[in-house]
């Protein structure tokens, strides 16, 4: 249904390094956060819960395994995907973006970067 409201959004972070700040941005734009931790509960948690969006930390992924993205682009291919990441090589940006990712954004960056993000992969402008 066009223009309905987001409701939910998955953090998904194994180290649960994220700070509270990320997790009241999120809240903000979405009303509901689930915490997940690990690759299984990330995908569980999307079929389950039917999300808005799933925001995930790379350190999810153990080595350049992106298999996690992968089969969650496929399990749930309506779902919007940001990866926050510490790394800001080319090489890994191109690698989450082919892997299925809407949008890329540096950990560092996340203050000020995320919610722009989130507005970007629901097709939203802000520009006035």
């Amino acid at each position: 249904m066009p223009g309905k409201p987001p409701s939910c959004v998955l953090l998904a972070d194994r180290h649960h390094g994220l700070t509270e700040g990320v997790r009241g941005l999120l809240e903000t734009a979405f009303g509901t956060v689930v915490m997940v931790a690990d690759a299984a509960s990330l995908l569980e948690g999307a079929v389950r819960l039917r999300p808005d969006m799933a925001v995930v930390d790379l350190s999810l992924a153990r080595g350049s395994n992106l298999g996690w993205l992968r089969g969650l682009r496929q399990r749930c291919p309506d779902l919007k995907v940001i990866v926050l990441s510490v790394h800001d090589e080319q090489s890994v940006r191109r690698a989450v973006m082919e892997a299925g990712a809407d949008a890329f954004v540096l950990k560092r960056a996340v203050a000020t970067d995320l919610l722009p993000a989130v507005d970007l992969v629901r097709g939203e402008d802000n520009d006035n």
